[in-house]
């Protein structure tokens, strides 16, 4: 596998990170040191002498180390839709982007609805470095009719349930999807959309779809579902995760249920955080996606709830699509964009930069409490732990150039943006990947 650079996946015997800031949200660690790697362990966290050390040396000065990252909500498309993304060069894309570890959405050909699906999955995944873990569907075939066997999909090593791409289709399923999914301790993953609300839109409802002649997707199809689907879980006590929350509705509503003590969680996008129905003005089918692009007010309420803990996970929703299903016009353009060479860079530029979140608060929306939400275990930075590591460089400048991006799409609306900060390798299993000098 080779990276923008030419640089290979390589494995790692003996490796010195020198002079990294070391930064750990969940222990609370934020200090300078030196770290050493063998094989896939962490075998040091201190003073290393350079002298007489054997084996290969990063410089980290100016860098952070911190936990691997892990994008909880990407489409790999395999099987079924290859001519977009494999697991292979998903995975590639996700390691150039800084993630060690990337959850599959369900909505594949046939879809991961059964053991075999996830077994596959977890196979073609099993050499990489990235670790790959397999969402389930909710219902068979994600028609919405009858739930899947969710105890044999925890089993063949299904971490969440979702029909994304879809709400869960009615209330009385929802109901049972998270009493079961309360029994195994899986979080059922809410595409919350009222398809009638919904219908044909393909932008944001309001006074720009109303100015371009678009068709359009009010807040409220996406408010009514989660509203729904959070009394469910008060109801039954089911974990529910909210996913790609785009709407200043919602926010207010999972703000509320936490207050309760409802076991809701919920994520939100780069795209959502950087741009606006504003950009749809463009008319570029890049700036389609579901949800759509929301209003300011929105976005300045997404912020919001990052910042006090309402959202607790920043995910990219990476959608592979092919050039013709883009290349087309607005009403007739898939929805969708790929955002894993460029979530942690927008991320790095808009909220760190722009917006003064703490590095720390990022890092635990990035890499900390997805694994907690998905009961993964910690990644964390101490001795006799496994490496599973991200070096961050927040201060370096870069230009998104989507031709060189390692995934197999370029349904990217960021081309030609200046960033601050990116990965500059990610370690796990005992390979490293890197665009990095290490000598």
């Amino acid at each position: 596998m080779g990276d923008r650079t030419g640089t290979l996946v390589k494995p790692v015997d003996r490796l010195l990170l020198r002079g990294g800031r070391l930064l750990d949200p969940a222990s609370g660690l934020d200090r300078v040191a030196d770290m050493v790697v063998k094989k896939d362990v962490i075998e040091t966290v201190g003073t290393v002498k350079s002298e007489g050390f054997k084996g290969k040396v990063m410089d980290c000065a100016g860098k952070v180390i911190c936990p691997g990252l892990i994008d909880m909500h990407v489409h790999l498309r395999e099987p079924g839709f290859e001519d977009r993304e494999t697991i292979v060069t998903g995975c590639r894309a996700a390691m150039a982007g800084g993630f060690t570890a990337v959850c599959c959405m369900p909505n594949t050909h046939p879809p991961v609805d059964n053991r075999a699906q996830v077994e596959f999955i977890r196979e073609r995944a099993g050499g990489l470095l990235v670790d790959v873990h397999p969402v389930a569907a909710v219902t068979v075939a994600r028609k919405g009719e009858m739930l899947t066997e969710m105890g044999d999909l925890v089993d063949a090593g299904a971490v969440a349930f979702s029909d994304d791409g879809a709400p869960v289709a009615t209330a009385a399923l929802m109901r049972r999807a998270l009493e079961y999914a309360s029994m195994f301790g899986h979080p059922v993953i809410d595409h919350c959309e009222d398809l009638q609300m919904s219908g044909d839109g393909v932008m944001n409802e309001g006074s720009v779809s109303t100015l371009l002649g678009l068709k359009s997707i009010p807040t409220i199809s996406e408010d009514i579902i989660a509203a729904r689907d959070i009394l469910i879980a008060e109801y039954t006590g089911g974990p529910l995760h909210i996913a790609h929350v785009s709407s200043a509705g919602t926010v207010r509503l999972i703000r509320d249920a936490k207050a309760r003590g409802v076991p809701v969680t919920a994520e939100t996008c780069p795209h959502y955080l950087v741009m606006t129905d504003e950009d749809v003005r463009t008319f570029d089918t890049n700036t389609k996606m579901k949800p759509p692009l929301r209003s300011r007010a929105d976005q300045e309420a997404l912020v919001t709830g990052l910042q006090d803990g309402t959202i607790d996970v920043i995910a990219s929703d990476h959608a592979p699509h092919r050039i013709q299903d883009k290349q087309t016009e607005y009403d007739a353009a898939a929805f969708g964009i790929i955002g894993l060479e460029t979530s942690l860079g927008l991320i790095l530029t808009h909220l760190a930069g722009k917006n003064n979140m703490g590095l720390d608060r990022i890092v635990e929306k990035m890499a900390v409490l997805p694994r907690k939400i998905l009961g993964l275990p910690e990644t964390p930075l101490k001795e006799g732990a496994k490496a599973n590591l991200t070096v961050i460089d927040p201060d370096i400048k870069w230009t998104v150039d989507r031709d060189s991006f390692l995934s197999k799409s370029r349904n990217c609306p960021f081309n030609g943006w200046a960033l601050t900060g990116r990965s500059m390798a990610v370690i796990n299993k005992g390979m490293i990947f890197s665009g990095s000098k290490i000598r």
